[in-house]
C-alpha cells in the first residue's frame, strides 16, 4: 500500500486505496523481477534503462503500481523482447474496484455462498441499503473521497445488492439492531426510502430480516458486527470488520463459537413478521 494517500475505509467492505495490488499486478511484477534479476540490472540499472526512477520500478514489481504503456515497452526493450511483458500487461487489473483489499476474498466467498447470515449494530447492511443511504454513507467518510471514487463505491455497493433476487435458493439472514433504523440521516423522505428499500430487499422468501428490539437488552453478539458463510463444499467461516480491517475467520472453535451467538441472538430478536411489523410502523411515523 502507499502511504501518502490513504482512501476511506467504509463500513461494509466497499472502498479502494490506490493502487491497490491485484493478483495479475503481484504476477506482472514478479515476471519483471524475474527477467530483471536474470539480466544481471539492479533496480537502479533497470531504472536508467526504461527512465524511471528505482522507486518506480520497486512499486511495479512488488505489485503495488500499475505499469503504464511506456513502462511495458521500454521494459520489453530492456529486457530480450521476449513478448512476455506485452502480452501479460494486457490481463492487468488493478483488483475489483470499489471493494476494500480486506474485503475481496470474504466478497468471492460471498458470491458462492450457499448460505449467508450478517449481524449488524452499526447502520443498514450494505446488502439492504437504499441508494440515498449508500451515498450518505459514503460521502460521510473521512478523508473524502473523490467524486469518481464515490460512484465506484456506489456501483460496487448496488451491484452486490442483485445477488438477494439472482439467487432465490440461497439463504440469506440478516439480524439488525433496532437503533440503526432510527438513526436520522437526510429527511424524512430520504429516512422512507431507506425502510422502503429494506422492506423491498427483505421481501424474497429466502431473505430473513430479523430485528433486535431496543428493550431486547444485552446479548452474545455484542462484541461487534458478524458475517457468516457456509461455501458449496460445506467449510462454515466468518468474517469480522473494524477500523481500516477486516478478518477473516477459519478456524473451527472460533467460527463454531460464532455461529453459536449468532444462533442465540436469533432467539432474542423479533420473529421476520414482527421485525417487518415494526419496520413498516416505523415507515408510517416519518
Amino acid at each position: 500500500m502507499t502511504t501518502d494517500h490513504v482512501e476511506p475505509a467504509v463500513p461494509g467492505g466497499e472502498c479502494e486505496r490506490e493502487p491497490d495490488p491485484s493478483d495479475s499486478l503481484r504476477t506482472f511484477g514478479a515476471v519483471v523481477q524475474a527477467l530483471r534479476e536474470h539480466a544481471g540490472l539492479s533496480r537502479v540499472q533497470f531504472g536508467e534503462l526504461v527512465r524511471y526512477s528505482k522507486h518506480t520500478v520497486e512499486s511495479v514489481e512488488l505489485g503495488r503500481r500499475m505499469p503504464d504503456a511506456s513502462f511495458v515497452e521500454r521494459a520489453e526493450e530492456a529486457l530480450g523482447n521476449t513478448g512476455a511483458l506485452r502480452h501479460s500487461a494486457r490481463f492487468l487489473t488493478r483488483g475489483e474496484a470499489g471493494l476494500a483489499a480486506w474485503f475481496r476474498r470474504w466478497a468471492r466467498l460471498e458470491r458462492e455462498a450457499v448460505s449467508l447470515c450478517t449481524y449488524e449494530c452499526r447502520l443498514v447492511p450494505g446488502l439492504l441499503q437504499s441508494e440515498g443511504y449508500a451515498r450518505a454513507v459514503f460521502e460521510g467518510t473521512v478523508p473524502v473521497a473523490p467524486d469518481e471514487q464515490l460512484e465506484n463505491f456506489m456501483a460496487t455497493r448496488m451491484e452486490r445488492q442483485r445477488m438477494l433476487f439472482e439467487r432465490p435458493t440461497t439463504p440469506f439472514s440478516f439480524i439488525v439492531e433496532e437503533h440503526v433504523f432510527w438513526r436520522r440521516f437526510g429527511d424524512a423522505e430520504q429516512m422512507g426510502g431507506m425502510l422502503d428499500r429494506v422492506l423491498e430487499l427483505s421481501a424474497p422468501r429466502n431473505v430473513t430480516l430479523q430485528v433486535v428490539p431496543l428493550e431486547a437488552g444485552l446479548h452474545a453478539c455484542l462484541d461487534g458486527p458478524l458475517q457468516l458463510v457456509e461455501t458449496p463444499r460445506g467449510q462454515r467461516l466468518a468474517y469480522s470488520e473494524g477500523q481500516q480491517n477486516g478478518r477473516l475467520i477459519a478456524g473451527p472453535k472460533e467460527v463454531s463459537l460464532l455461529y453459536q451467538r449468532y444462533d442465540t441472538l436469533r432467539s432474542q430478536a423479533l420473529n421476520a413478521k414482527d421485525s417487518r411489523g415494526l419496520l413498516e410502523r416505523l415507515r408510517g411515523e416519518l
